[in-house]
C-alpha cells in the first residue's frame, strides 16, 4: 500500500541499498562528534525518503534511548535546525504542526492554513486531523473554530472534514448543475448565497470542478475566478480563489506561494521549508517546473540567492537541481 504522502513527481526516493541501522549509527556519530558533521547529516538526511527517515528515527531511539528530532533540536540551530526537524516528522503530524503553529499568539496565518487545506487530499486531511488529535489533545475543527470566523471559517470546517469526493469520474450533468447553482447564487443575485460557493468549491473532486468552471463560463461568459472576485472578499475569497487555482493547477498553486517566500525583503522561512519538504516525494519537479515558466529563473537559483550556509544546501538538496 503506498502512503498517501508519496507521488511520481517528487525529488526525493527511497535510497537504494537503505539500512536504518548504519544511517543511525552514522548520524548518531555526526551529532555526538566535536563539532557537528553537517554534511553527514544533509546528506543522510535529504537523500532518504521520509518512510526511509522515519526507521531512522525508530532505529535511532532504539538504539541511544534519544528522539533524533531531540538531539537535533539540541545540536542544530536556526532554519537549518527548523529543515532538519521538519524532514525526520511524519508529514501529517508536521502538516498538524504547521496548523497548530498559524493559529498560535496574536493574529492567526490564515495563508498558511487555506495552503495547507487546499492542497492536501481529503486522505492527507483525516491523517493530519488524527495526528492534530493526537499531539494537542484537541480536534482541529475546535481550533480552527476558535480561531476564525463567518463563511471563512465555515469553508475552513467543511475542508478540515476531509470530505472532498477524490474520483477522477466527472458527471458531466452535475458540472452543468452545478455551474447553474454558482451563477444563481453569484452573479445572478442580488447579494450572494455564499454557503453554495463553499458546498460545491469544497466538497466536489478537482476533475469534476475543472469542467463545472468550463460549463460556468459558458452560462455565466465570466471566469468563475472573476465573479469570486466581484462577489465575495476577505479570507473566504482567499480561500475559494486558492481552491480554483489549485483545481486548475495545484503546482503552479504552490510555485506562486514559494515565490512571494523567496522574494522582496526578507524570506519567509515558515512557507518555504514547508512547501519544499511537504512536497519533495510528491510534485516539486512540477513546481520547479512551474516556477520556471512563470519567473523566467529556477526555483534552485532563487534558493541560491536568498538563502546561505548548511541552510542553503539542505534546501538545494531537496529542490534536487537548477532548471535550465
Amino acid at each position: 500500500m503506498a502512503s498517501v504522502w508519496v507521488g511520481h513527481r517528487g525529488t526525493i526516493r527511497d535510497y537504494p541499498g537503505f539500512s536504518p541501522s548504519v544511517d543511525a549509527e552514522a548520524v548518531r556519530k555526526a551529532i555526538r562528534g566535536i563539532g557537528t558533521d553537517e554534511k553527514t547529516l544533509i546528506s543522510i538526511l535529504t537523500e532518504r525518503s521520509n518512510a526511509q527517515r522515519q526507521l531512522i528515527a525508530k532505529e535511532y531511539q532504539t538504539a541511544y534511548e534519544k528522539e533524533l528530532k531531540d538531539d537535533l533540536k539540541g545540536d542544530l540551530s536556526g532554519n537549518f535546525k527548523y529543515i532538519m526537524v521538519a524532514l525526520v516528522t511524519p508529514p501529517a503530524v508536521f502538516d498538524a504542526k504547521q496548523l497548530k503553529k498559524s493559529m498560535k499568539g496574536t493574529g492567526t496565518d490564515e495563508d498558511t492554513l487555506i495552503e495547507i487545506l487546499t492542497t492536501r487530499t481529503s486522505r492527507q486531511i483525516k491523517e493530519i486531523s488524527q495526528a492534530y488529535y493526537t499531539v494537542f489533545k484537541k480536534s482541529l475543527g475546535d481550533d480552527i473554530s476558535s480561531e476564525t470566523s463567518g463563511d471563512f471559517r465555515k469553508a475552513l470546517l467543511t475542508l478540515a472534514h476531509g470530505r472532498r469526493d477524490e474520483s477522477l469520474k466527472v458527471d458531466e450533468h452535475l458540472a452543468k448543475k452545478d455551474a447553474q447553482v454558482l451563477y444563481n447564487a453569484g452573479e445572478n443575485k442580488w447579494g450572494t448565497d455564499e454557503d453554495q460557493f463553499t458546498e460545491i468549491l469544497c466538497l466536489r473532486s478537482f476533475p469534476q470542478l475543472k469542467l463545472t468552471f468550463d460549463e460556468y463560463r459558458n452560462i455565466s461568459q465570466k471566469d468563475i475566478e472573476d465573479s469570486i472576485k466581484g462577489e465575495l472578499s476577505g479570507h473566504f475569497e482567499d480561500l475559494l480563489l486558492a481552491i480554483v487555482r489549485c483545481v486548475r493547477n495545484t503546482p503552479a498553486f504552490l510555485a506562486e506561494r514559494l515565490h512571494q517566500s523567496l522574494k522582496g525583503a526578507g524570506t519567509d522561512e515558515f512557507t518555504l521549508n514547508r512547501i519544499m519538504v511537504s512536497r519533495s516525494e510528491i510534485d516539486l519537479l512540477d513546481i520547479r517546473h512551474e516556477f520556471k515558466k512563470h519567473y523566467g529563473y529556477s526555483l534552485y537559483s532563487a534558493i541560491k540567492s536568498d538563502t546561505s550556509g548548511d541552510y542553503e544546501i539542505t534546501l538545494s538538496k531537496i529542490c534536487g537541481g537548477d532548471d535550465e
